[in-house]
């Protein structure tokens, strides 16, 4: 165990200490590189408890919904937590998490103008930011139910919505990047609010991380149970409204995809947490270390991937070509050990360090007594709790 004082010390408390939430850094970091085997491997087929081979198609679309509600929870943490911070701070955290948003729509475009053939889900990703900020003032018993009744009624709205003739005009492509449409923010808020509720439930407590586990796996299994028994096709999502909406294919945003897979979500938070109060904790730190920085490895990736395919393969947009390479494991581990290093000897991750200072920069603290920074600019510890 690192000595309590020294410069490898305060790294090793910034990633493990009293104010840093293992749990969700561990839910980060998988949901992370989830979205990696979700764009570096071929995944066919569907999921077979039966069949190991398929398991790996869980980090299908479930990835990048445990990802928005992740981001949630850290927008939950960082205005306040249990409690919403007093209207002064709260202020001040909204405009920072407003900066945010928007340096992160700006990073989303440039990683979409690499041409590396994903969808980038950053610009969906700082429109959710933007439409949960009215909403960090509530508490959990209203958030909860708030984010349930959007998950049952927007997959209404939505099939409407993916149905307007916009996507197949000419301006469709570029405006569905811009919005990030892959990842619509109109029904996928729902799993940020459920995320924001699930921090001011407060996701340190055990019956909230027994809560989330419980009603997530739940949640799942009644989707999913009613996507197997009620025989839903990919073929059907086009030929009827019904068809549309009852599907839980992943990025349909059908009803039981929005219902199975963000209670999927909440259960790998909860069970993520629970694992964290073990000595796991210190056996998945690279996972943590990851966790940690999403942004700087997400954004990472995609910059390796375009280097790589543009000296490699004809086009960087040959998708095929790239996963040929096989470079799920090399580009995985890699990341892993490269969060970890940088973790325990610089500390935070470099975009992150960015968006934090940019935002603090833009928005400065309100330097009064009870405010969001002291003389010394020594921030609160809700605002060091996810960083």
């Amino acid at each position: 165990m690192p000595r309590d004082d020294g410069w490898l010390a305060s790294r090793w408390n910034r990633l493990s200490g009293p104010r840093r939430i293992g749990g969700v850094d561990l839910a980060r970091g998988l949901a992370v590189l989830g979205m990696f085997a979700a764009h570096l491997l071929w995944i066919t087929g569907s999921f077979d408890w039966s069949r190991p081979d398929t398991w790996i198609t869980v980090v299908e679309g479930r990835s990048s919904i445990l990802f928005a509600t992740l981001a949630g929870v850290s927008i939950g943490l960082m205005t306040g937590g249990r409690s919403p911070l007093p209207a002064a701070r709260m202020t001040t955290a909204r405009g920072r998490l407003a900066v945010r948003a928007g340096l992160l729509w700006v990073l989303g475009i440039l990683l979409i103008a690499t041409g590396v053939p994903v969808y980038v889900i950053l610009p969906a990703y700082a429109l959710m930011f933007l439409l949960a900020l009215p909403l960090t003032s509530l508490p959990a018993r209203v958030l909860l139910p708030l984010a349930a009744a959007l998950a049952v009624v927007m997959p209404f709205v939505q099939v409407f919505l993916d149905a307007l003739p916009l996507w197949t005009s000419a301006a469709g492509y570029p405006v569905s990047m811009a919005l990030g449409w892959h990842y619509p923010f109109t029904t996928w808020i729902a799993f940020v609010v459920a995320g924001l509720g699930a921090a001011r439930a407060g996701v340190t407590r055990l019956k909230v991380q027994v809560w989330l586990v419980t009603v997530g796996a739940l949640l799942a299994a009644v989707a999913y149970g009613a996507d197997a028994v009620s025989g839903a096709r990919p073929e059907a999502e086009a030929a009827s409204f019904l068809g549309a909406l009852w599907t839980a294919r992943p990025h349909s945003t059908g009803l039981l995809e929005v219902v199975g897979s963000g209670g999927f979500a909440l259960a790998v938070l909860g069970a993520c947490l629970l694992l964290c109060r073990t000595v796991v904790r210190w056996i998945v730190l690279p996972l943590r270390a990851v966790g940690a920085m999403p942004l700087s490895a997400y954004t990472l990736q995609l910059v390796v991937w375009a280097a790589i395919a543009a000296v490699t393969l004809d086009r960087v947009g040959d998708l095929g070509g790239f996963r040929d390479l096989q470079p799920f494991w090399p580009l995985t581990i890699a990341t892993v050990i490269l969060c970890t290093v940088w973790a325990l000897l610089i500390g935070r991750g470099p975009l992150e360090t960015v968006l934090d200072a940019a935002s603090r920069f833009a928005v400065p603290g309100d330097r009064r007594p009870g405010g969001q920074a002291d003389e010394r600019g020594r921030t609160s510890p809700a605002d060091r709790l996810v960083e």
